[in-house]
């Protein structure tokens, strides 16, 4: 079982795609980015909500509306999504059983139960190496690595297929949509 859900995959994917070329915030809806990355809207909506409660990303108003970053991508570390999407979680939870040894009798020598539990304070290591490895890479270093493996056009393609789906969304407008223009010319 893994440790982080698979939001996080998710989370961390689309946010690549919100990075521009040059490390800008692109512009895009969930609806886009869940059709973009193949992952199901209503789950990856959940996600974005949390993002925004962490100041990770923002809403932008008006038709062609959606999310971009809160910050510079270099200012968001694959920590600060992790924690904002499935909260800290631990690698280990001690359990203490260093005392109940049956050699004890029920009753452990203060020896045994004395300092920290070793196995416990291993644990912590690699919980801070790994939250460390985590928050010194960036959502800029991640899309700078796409960057690097995809064809030179690839940003280029991303922003178009963005840019198609928002011109078809304003040629054929929703009910939704209908419904969320106001009149105020009384």
């Amino acid at each position: 079982m893994s440790l982080y859900s698979a939001g996080v995959e998710y989370g961390i994917h689309c946010l690549i795609f919100l990075v521009g070329e040059r490390g800008e915030s692109r512009e895009a809806s969930v609806r886009e980015l869940a059709e973009l990355q193949g992952v199901p809207l209503d789950y990856l909506a959940k996600i974005f909500t949390k993002l925004a409660k962490a100041n990770l990303v923002v809403a932008t108003e008006g038709v062609r509306g959606g999310f971009k970053l809160a910050k510079p991508s270099d200012e968001i570390s694959i920590l600060d999504i992790v924690n904002a999407i499935d909260g800290r979680k631990l690698i280990f939870d001690c359990r203490e059983i260093r005392g109940r040894c049956a050699l004890f009798e029920g009753s452990p020598p203060s020896w045994a139960l004395e300092g920290s539990c070793a196995v416990h304070a291993e644990m912590s290591v690699a919980q801070d190496r790994m939250e460390e490895a985590l928050a010194q890479q960036t959502i800029l270093d991640l899309a700078r690595k796409l960057g690097r493996k995809a064809p030179a056009n690839f940003p280029v393609q991303v922003d178009q297929w963005i840019n198609d789906r928002r011109e078809k969304k304003r040629a054929t407008p929703t009910r939704d949509d209908t419904l969320s223009v106001v009149d105020i010319s009384d």
